[in-house]
């Protein structure tokens, strides 16, 4: 299959676009400075000058390809105001790859994080809540599903909120950036709250598994870690770099601190026994045990 993918030199991307190029897909995928274009060269994948913003380009990538995955998000997590610019961005985005897949049947595959249950695992059948910081990436996402009524087979991964690679990425990886600049393994609340979790290369799998056979308007957990609690990936983090740990005010973790401070762990049950994903890496805690001061 002809493929486009934006976001492919990401913590997830990089994966997605090496999991496909090894299962025989041809990727084509969106660079935004030639060191991402050499990068995805190097990976097997053609890249397309251009960035998340420019919607001709991404109008072009998805009308040539036989199917879309779609990746990119702003790395600006420094304010409220830049991740809700963020938002608007992904927004117009998968508006436009949506439009060139109208009438098509074929793929596109969108990304969303797994909504929070208060007083139990998320499943797939939950719906994305629209309230909230990120509610925004909700809609659209809802938005993208729809499209399904207009002859597009679209589908969303569900992330967790840590999807790592090496000790790095997510969550976990905001926490552990903050541990190095403060010199403290500090986390919202108590530290009981549950956090899933992915490694990349099998998020990866399941993102191809859905562009090859997920059915429309459907969504998909790809969730390896039902949920570790905050205390302890912090107490890993502080052993690796050597760093007290403590709890410290949500107000301390920026626009994010409310989503720190919440229980929300997730279920994959139904995307295991219906698209036969299963994951082999290791899990959030092991990966962490990679870090080193």
């Amino acid at each position: 299959m002809r493929v486009f993918v934006t976001g492919g030199t990401g913590t997830i991307g990089t994966a997605v676009v090496s999991e496909l190029v090894a299962h025989d897909h041809t990727v084509t995928a969106l660079a935004r400075s030639q060191a991402s274009a050499d990068a995805l060269r190097a990976a097997g994948a053609q890249p397309l000058r251009g960035d998340l913003a420019d919607l001709e380009v991404l109008r072009a990538g998805a009308g040539d390809a036989e199917g879309v995955v779609s990746l990119a998000f702003s790395r600006d997590y420094s304010s409220s105001e830049a991740v809700e610019r963020g938002m608007r961005e992904e927004e117009a985005a998968l508006a436009a790859l949506g439009q060139a897949l109208v009438g098509s049947d074929r793929p596109l595959v969108v990304v969303s994080g797994t909504p929070w249950v208060p007083g139990r695992l998320a499943t797939e059948a939950d719906p994305l809540p629209t309230d909230g910081p990120v509610a925004r990436r909700a809609l659209s996402v809802t938005a993208a599903l729809a499209l399904s009524d207009r002859g597009v087979r679209a589908c969303a991964v569900r992330m967790p909120r840590t999807v790592h690679d090496d000790g790095r990425g997510g969550f976990a990886g905001l926490l552990t950036a903050a541990a190095r600049r403060s010199g403290v393994a500090g986390y919202p609340g108590d530290g009981t709250q549950r956090w899933p979790a992915v490694h990349a290369a099998d998020a990866a799998s399941l993102f191809r598994l859905a562009l090859e056979a997920a059915p429309a308007g459907t969504a998909w957990h790809a969730v390896a870690d039902e949920g570790d609690p905050v205390g302890d990936i912090a107490a890993v983090i502080g052993r690796r770099l050597d760093l007290p740990v403590r709890p410290l005010p949500v107000e301390d973790f920026g626009p994010f601190g409310p989503l720190f401070a919440l229980d929300q762990p997730a279920s994959s049950a139904h995307t295991r026994q219906v698209l036969g994903w299963v994951p082999t890496h290791p899990g959030q805690l092991a990966d962490l045990e990679r870090l080193s001061a």
